[in-house]
């Protein structure tokens, strides 16, 4: 089945590599090519406009521009930092987000500013996207410095004080301290990686996601495939059980991801339903529907 990307990245020109390594981010191009054997009909691509995480800084009339250009391949959520504007905690970034949702932006994020999850700045933020509408894609880090993302610890204690105060506003979680919640084999230690093993009992993201609607999730990277995939029967359940919430996604950066293990989360999805693992209804909304009915995703031929 096609799908749609709700997490990805690219660049429109090829810049500066990576330190210690000679990799720079995918082109469109090279994106549209992987898509082909991944089956996906369209990727949303995330702006690399953040300080704190981007290699090649990136600006959202760039991925305009990307957009512009392959309007059947891509999508886009705008990016706002949010020292932006007046670099205050009260700065109207409504001005900013209002503009780029006029012009076709679907979201804002990926989240990667370095801020604790209630910081003045991070609840500004929030509260701006809750007043436009626009949905956000954030990325947690462990603590402040040396990592990029909003900062909660251990149970997400902040980022439930931030579900329960924007209700109206949709947080779609991703990252390695995010997912690894979703068990109760989480730990200071593995926190920030993937946790294995089986028999795991339900963590914090199961009775968040439970507790408040507004909180969704999106499935990419290493991080999203190994929390359904490490223990496959607990993985099919709350797919199932959360399957209006949650979105297919790769989090591809550079050509080389071609190879990368969570990449296989587009054919474990699809074995999953022509196992009854999971049901054609959960698979249809984990793949697209829930990119197009809750995002706003437009989907040609879907």
């Amino acid at each position: 089945m096609q799908k749609v990307d709700i997490h990805v990245h690219t660049r429109a020109y090829k810049g500066i590599t990576r330190m210690g390594a000679d990799t720079t981010y995918a082109s469109p191009e090279e994106l549209i090519d992987m898509y082909r054997h991944l089956n996906v009909s369209k990727g949303v691509i995330l702006p690399g406009g953040a300080v704190e995480c981007s290699i090649q800084l990136q600006s959202n009339e760039e991925v305009m521009a990307i957009v512009e250009k392959y309007p059947e391949n891509f999508d886009w959520f705008c990016n706002i930092h949010p020292r932006m504007g007046g670099n205050s905690p009260d700065y109207d970034l409504s001005y900013f987000i209002a503009y780029y949702k006029e012009r076709g932006a679907k979201g804002l994020g990926e989240v990667t500013a370095n801020f604790y999850f209630d910081d003045p700045f991070a609840q500004n933020l929030f509260f701006h996207c809750q007043r436009q509408q626009m949905p956000i894609i954030f990325h947690v880090a462990p603590k402040m410095g040396g990592y990029y993302g909003l900062v909660d610890e251990l149970g997400l204690p902040r980022l439930e004080s931030m579900l329960a105060k924007f209700p109206d506003l949709i947080f779609i979680g991703h990252s390695q301290p995010f997912w690894a919640e979703i068990g109760d084999n989480v730990t200071e230690e593995n926190r920030n990686g993937y946790p294995k093993g089986d028999g795991f009992g339900e963590g914090r993201i199961v009775e968040l996601m439970r507790r408040y609607p507004n909180l969704h999730a999106d499935l990419s990277a290493g991080s999203g495939y190994n929390a359904v995939t490490k223990d496959p029967e607990f993985g099919y359940d709350f797919l199932e059980e959360f399957s209006d919430r949650l979105y297919f996604g790769t989090d591809i950066c550079a050509p080389e991801n071609k190879g990368a293990e969570f990449l296989n989360l587009s054919s474990w999805l699809d074995n999953a339903r022509d196992r009854g693992k999971i049901s054609q209804k959960a698979h249809e909304r984990i793949s697209y529907k829930n990119a197009k009915e809750n995002i706003g995703i437009e989907i040609p031929n879907l």
